[in-house]
């Protein structure tokens, strides 16, 4: 009896994609190509880096400019984003610390599944991940497997 109920749950994981606890994205309406993520479980949203957050409105809707830079270790190459704010909101992040941050709405696109998804933007020049990837944006999309690293780009390049 109890092996039934097992099997009744471990089938409906079946139609979710397998990711590693860190992944290359696309951020295909921010002009961002691909930027590597941290598979962040343990955050509800995403959060992405950014600086020189310039707010504006612009036909009624409010809006954000920002810069980023989408490569690790690499403050040379710098895109500027535009985006509907959709939000403003207070995270406490890993270390206790309680910020208010501009949130967007925007596609994301991770094994070959585009979706659109919540995002913060931070200041995380000093952190190794210029993405957290929550887990508000996997919800029903993927199981994480923590062993594993870059497993949609290595099974696209098979």
């Amino acid at each position: 009896m109890d092996d039934d109920k097992n099997i009744k749950l471990i089938k409906p994981l079946r139609k979710h994609t397998l990711i590693g606890w860190r992944e290359w994205v696309n951020l295909p309406e921010l002009g961002i190509e691909k930027i590597k993520a941290k598979v962040d479980t343990g955050a509800r949203t995403s959060a992405l880096h950014a600086f020189s957050l310039r707010p504006f409105v612009e036909n009624g809707r409010n809006k954000i400019r920002f810069d980023i830079h989408p490569l690790q270790h690499d403050t040379t190459h710098i895109v500027t984003c535009v985006a509907d704010v959709v939000d403003k909101r207070y995270v406490t992040d890993s270390g206790g610390h309680e910020e208010e941050r501009h949130v967007i709405q925007t596609p994301i696109t991770i094994a070959g599944q585009t979706w659109s998804i919540e995002i913060t933007l931070t200041e995380r020049e000093n952190m190794l991940f210029r993405m957290l990837l929550g887990r508000s944006a996997l919800r029903k999309r993927f199981i994480v497997n923590p062993a594993r690293s870059f497993v949609t780009t290595k099974a696209r390049q098979k």
